[in-house]
């Protein structure tokens, strides 16, 4: 019986080796536990020391539940600037060394950074290569600190319609954050007219359709060139740079399309992604 339970035994142990032969000459290779992806960390900004949006909480709620759903990223919401630093800080608090890409979500005014702030944050994404994404009012800020237009691509310059049914056309349809956007659709919103922007310096990924738009006795339109940009890419440096001036309103946190528009985004900037930041002339529709 001992003989036969060993006869046993090798035979098995062959017909495992001989099964694992015929797999491997079939290109069927064994398979390996895989590594989860280490989470990215995010800095969520949400202090608005201007105009008070309301859609702060449900910008700053969508980014965590992004990465929270996904696993991708864990999100830090805060509604001050103390952790935009690289100095050691104390009390379990974060600064920007543990961070991969900040996410400003309806900040407004003049931000309250020290010049060591100011050259941190400029170097976070410049020199380290980090990401940074603006949410519509993030235009609306630092009007004081010139380095902080040429980093996000300019500032804002009125809202011509205010919330209005603004038709907007897709520009580019490869772009992670914009390829399943609508090539033209109607989004109650609130668009920013930039100043100090040119669409030489950035990839436009959304615009306003300017044949839809009124233009009668509107003293808020100081864009001569009808070029009102809704969406885009762009470098700074190392680091990647995405805009967009949708998000104005709560319930456009409800809408799909922006909602992954930025969570692509946010995947984009992170350098999960690959999309270009090639500037274009203006689509014909």
């Amino acid at each position: 019986m001992k003989h036969l339970r060993s006869a046993v035994l090798v035979l098995a142990s062959v017909s495992c080796l001989a099964l694992l032969l015929l797999l491997q000459s079939q290109g069927v290779q064994a398979q390996q536990p895989s590594t989860p992806a280490a989470r990215k960390h995010i800095l969520v900004i949400g202090a608005a020391l201007g105009y008070q949006h309301d859609s702060i909480p449900n910008a700053m709620a969508t980014v965590w539940k992004m990465g929270h759903d996904t696993g991708l990223w864990d999100a830090y919401l805060r509604t001050d600037y103390q952790l935009i630093t690289t100095k050691k800080l104390t009390a379990n608090a974060k600064n920007l060394s543990y961070f991969d890409a900040i996410v400003f979500a309806n900040s407004t005014g003049e931000m309250t950074l020290d010049d060591d702030q100011k050259k941190d944050l400029l170097a976070f994404v410049h020199d380290e290569g980090k990401g940074l994404v603006g949410i519509h009012a993030a235009l609306d800020s630092n009007y004081k600190w010139p380095e902080w237009g040429e980093m996000l691509g300019g500032w804002f310059d009125q809202h011509p319609w205010m919330t209005f049914d603004a038709p907007v056309v897709r520009e580019d349809g490869t772009f992670p954050a914009t390829k399943d956007f609508p090539k033209t659709s109607v989004k109650k919103d609130e668009i920013y007219q930039a100043k100090e922007w040119s669409r030489d310096k950035v990839n436009v990924l959304l615009r306003l359709d300017e044949t839809k738009l009124n233009y009668d006795n509107n003293p808020r339109i100081h864009r001569q060139d009808h070029d009102f940009a809704v969406a885009w890419s762009k470098m700074y440096g190392k680091g990647r740079v995405f805009y967009s001036t949708l998000g104005h309103t709560p319930e456009s946190w409800d809408d799909p399309d922006i909602t992954k528009m930025y969570s692509e985004a946010i995947k984009w900037v992170l350098g999960m992604t690959d999309g270009s930041t090639q500037s274009h002339p203006k689509a014909t529709n």
